[in-house]
């Protein structure tokens, strides 16, 4: 898993935005979020809560990193989700 913080290198706060990517471990299939619950939301989406992601289970963790604030969180999530981000997440996984 890579691990790139660009809010710097602190631990990870309560009101730190994660953005995220996992991958099926089984699937060609990437799924992006954001979220202050990483380890929580991970949980949720293996124990099939998520909808989004419950046909690919097993999921497992590729990338984070932590950002502020949320409408910095949420234009990394979307960068990711799309092109040189999507692409970089390919290669990564």
């Amino acid at each position: 898993m890579v691990d790139l913080p660009t809010a710097g290198r602190h631990a990870e706060h309560k009101s730190m935005y994660t953005v995220y990517a996992m991958r099926s471990k089984w699937k060609n299939y990437i799924y992006v979020g954001m979220n202050l619950d990483l380890l929580g939301y991970l949980k949720r989406h293996n124990d099939g809560r998520e909808k989004t992601t419950r046909p690919n289970r097993p999921i497992e963790l590729i990338y984070k990193e932590f950002q502020l604030p949320r409408k910095d969180a949420r234009s990394r999530e979307k960068y990711f989700k799309f092109g040189l981000g999507k692409e970089f997440l390919r290669r990564i996984s």
